[in-house]
């Protein structure tokens, strides 16, 4: 096993936070330790400012400061932390609005607990992981005109990229981390971080979050 991931955990409800962390203790098998809870975005500001956690998981509501405006200020002060976002169905605008906010994890709360332990873990490791549930909530939620229309953009975007590159998209788009590719695919960590950044730069695309929406648009991550 690998180093224990320390988690910062923000929700206003109580029983919700007491629900994940118990879900994080349970799956985690001793490898993810919640250090740090609060219950407003500015306090998980804070809190993530003084315990520098590998992850923070945010819920997008909350009072003084939302999720997203935590996200941001995360992820513009505490770089090293990875900021995964708590949502629901009826949130799913907010999920749109946030791909851009640097966040690399939506997980659904009410969505099976182990895929909740496996976002944390693939946060922490790098990758970008998004709930399968909430990509096609949020990919339908477009409406079927400028869903097909963003569909038909997303496989003219990927066509340019080679068919390794797409491969490595397909499996970006999956959630897996540089070091589970690499592993897939039989090839060295730092040639999946090369092909990645080309990926990224291709399809003109900010973070991995990002990417992987296109992959789920373009037909390539199931």
């Amino acid at each position: 096993m690998g180093a224990v991931i320390r988690v910062l955990l923000a929700d206003d409800e109580a029983m919700v936070r007491a629900g994940v962390k118990a879900i994080l203790d349970a799956g985690g098998g001793g490898g993810i330790e919640v250090v740090a809870e609060a219950a407003d975005g500015r306090e998980a500001v804070a809190l993530t400012q003084a315990h520098r956690p590998d992850v923070a998981l945010l819920d997008i509501r909350m009072p003084r400061l939302d999720g997203l405006a935590a996200a941001e200020e995360i992820v513009r002060t505490v770089p090293g932390t990875a900021v995964a976002i708590l949502t629901t169905f009826s949130e799913d605008a907010y999920v749109a609005r946030a791909l851009g906010g640097g966040a690399t994890g939506f997980l659904l709360k009410s969505g099976d607990p182990h895929e909740l332990v496996a976002g944390v873990r693939a946060v922490a490791d790098g990758a970008a992981f998004l709930s399968p549930k909430v990509a096609r909530h949020v990919i339908d939620g477009f409406g079927a005109g400028r869903r097909l229309s963003r569909e038909a953009a997303a496989r003219d975007r990927v066509a340019s990229l080679t068919p390794r590159e797409r491969e490595v998209l397909g499996l970006l788009g999956a959630g897996l981390s540089n070091p589970e590719i690499a592993a897939r695919l039989h090839l060295v960590e730092g040639t999946v971080k090369a092909y990645v950044s080309a990926i990224l730069d291709r399809l003109e695309v900010r973070n991995r979050v990002q990417a992987a929406i296109v992959a789920y648009e373009a037909g390539l991550a199931e």
